[in-house]
């Protein structure tokens, strides 16, 4: 053992040792954080400085500074102390006038505000702008779409489908239902640039067409697990051949409530009969307007993304091959979408965003 003396004798009671040893086992604080815990722990120990720094890997002067701020301040002498920095530019009055001019007009040649546009209109520095844009979350050159429903029975609606979510019934299976029709089976003109070091992946703006196809499918909404379909159309008949589908793979004993939306093909007379002939299916119609009631539309939105969106095909069976294979996998590790918002919270949503139109005199 090398020779020498702690400078500073550090005593550290039982809460103190408790809280060392989380920071000093902490995986999210900062390495420097955690090296200091350590240093005040062995030295807490007895340990001399020059042992403490060959065990840490740090100087000797290092552990003894660690020691004396933490003999002066505590645990809170180990995180670093704000520096002073230069005296703030823009007073709260200035700051507040440039966001609610940026949240409550528009420039006179231009739909939205810029960094730019606002440096010149108020004088501040473009570095300046940026910053409370940050700050304040401030995104004007960004924009949403929203429809609100019309449908005269919504709250009902809301509340039929919600309860399906948070309370499904017994002895019955809960299929959210719909198709992706018009995925085109788009086949890139050039070779894919692979991803590589420092660049993202590249692929050529223009494409062939090789047709389209329509993918069916039934989310269950308890496993998570998918039962697809592709077909050449999505009309009522393709419709029905689905239900068909579905009909041969879930138990004859298990009840079926379907959650699907307005559209017509949905409705039609032929599939109503089909539908009224089997008393174990109960429809759930989603109000118009409101397809992110509807659980299988999450599930379109990851198979666009990971299997059909960056793809190349060459033929429409071969996109189809590409969609079945993915489904099989998925299914193998299936999860449930959690649903948490009640029906009264979306009803309060939807009352904020309608105060919110209103008062922008829509």
């Amino acid at each position: 053992m090398k020779v020498g003396r702690p400078t500073t004798v550090i005593t550290i009671n039982k809460e103190e040792r408790k809280q060392l040893q989380a920071i000093r086992r902490s995986r999210s604080l900062p390495a420097s954080i955690v090296r200091r815990a350590t240093i005040i722990l062995l030295a807490a120990e007895g340990m001399a400085n020059i042992d403490i720094a060959d065990k840490v890997d740090v100087t000797n002067s290092t552990v003894g500074f660690w020691r004396r701020r933490f003999a002066e301040k505590g645990i809170e002498g180990l995180h670093d102390e704000l520096k002073a920095g230069r005296p703030r530019s823009l007073s709260d009055e200035q700051v507040a006038e440039l966001i609610n001019k940026v949240l409550h007009t528009k420039p006179s040649n231009a739909t939205h505000w810029s960094v730019r546009q606002c440096a010149e209109e108020t004088g501040i520095s473009r570095s300046t702008v940026h910053r409370i844009f940050n700050l304040f979350g401030l995104q004007p050159h960004r924009s949403n779409t929203f429809k609100l429903s019309t449908d005269p029975f919504f709250v009902d609606k809301v509340r039929d489908i919600v309860g399906l979510y948070l309370n499904p019934p017994d002895r019955a299976l809960v299929l959210s239902v719909d198709e992706k029709s018009q995925i085109q089976a788009l086949n890139r003109t050039q070779p894919v640039l692979p991803m590589g070091l420092g660049y993202v992946e590249g692929v050529t703006h223009d494409y062939i067409r090789h047709g389209t196809t329509t993918l069916f499918a039934a989310l269950d909404v308890a496993s998570g697990k998918v039962l697809t379909k592709c077909k050449p159309r999505h009309r009522h008949q393709e419709f029905l051949s689905f239900l068909r589908h579905i009909d041969a793979n879930v138990p004859k004993e298990l009840d079926i409530h379907l959650i699907i939306d307005n559209y017509a093909t949905h409705k039609h007379a032929k599939v109503r009969a089909w539908l009224a002939a089997r008393p174990r299916y109960t429809v759930h119609y989603t109000p118009t307007y409101a397809s992110w009631l509807n659980q299988v539309e999450r599930w379109f939105g990851l198979i666009s993304q990971r299997c059909i969106k960056r793809g190349s095909f060459k033929s429409v069976q071969e996109l189809i091959r590409n969609i079945e294979r993915f489904s099989d996998n998925y299914n193998k590790n299936s999860k449930p979408f959690m649903w948490t918002a009640t029906a009264d919270s979306i009803f309060d949503k939807m009352t904020r965003l309608l105060s919110l139109i209103s008062g922008t005199g829509h």
